[in-house]
């Protein structure tokens, strides 16, 4: 008689939220929003690392949160005008002190958030993403 080997289950992948900028008490805050909301976290410093990741984890990849601001030679404008050409499946949401700061030239999808702003935009935000997913 053959024995079979209990089978684990498997463990649904959560999806992936990159955050991208350099202020770290702002992505501990929002890190910890979207873990809640059901993401795993994945932070980047500059558009060109969130870009490289978004090509490794393709459709794993729920959302991207970043600053106008970045380190790197794309900001967060550019950043978000690559994904809407390259994947617009992907939600963004640019954050910026100033509201003007190049909200002309985001796609029209982009969510901007000015700051401050409070936790349950980002929440809302997120499960659009998750439910876009």
């Amino acid at each position: 008689m053959r024995q079979t080997q209990p089978t684990r289950p498997i463990a649904p992948t959560r999806l992936i939220a990159l955050l991208v900028g350099a202020d770290q008490e702002l992505h501990a805050l929002i890190a910890t929003l979207l873990e809640e909301s059901e993401f795993d976290v994945i932070e980047c410093d500059s558009a060109e690392a969130a870009l490289a990741v978004v090509a490794m984890k393709g459709n794993d990849t729920a959302m991207v949160v970043t600053d106008v601001a970045l380190a790197g030679r794309l900001d967060g404008v550019e950043l978000a005008q690559n994904l809407e050409a390259n994947r617009p499946d992907i939600p963004v949401i640019v954050m910026s002190a100033d509201p003007s700061a190049g909200a002309s030239e985001l796609p029209d999808n982009v969510i901007q958030l000015g700051r401050p702003w409070r936790p349950l935009d980002m929440l809302i935000a997120a499960e659009r993403a998750r439910r876009a997913a």
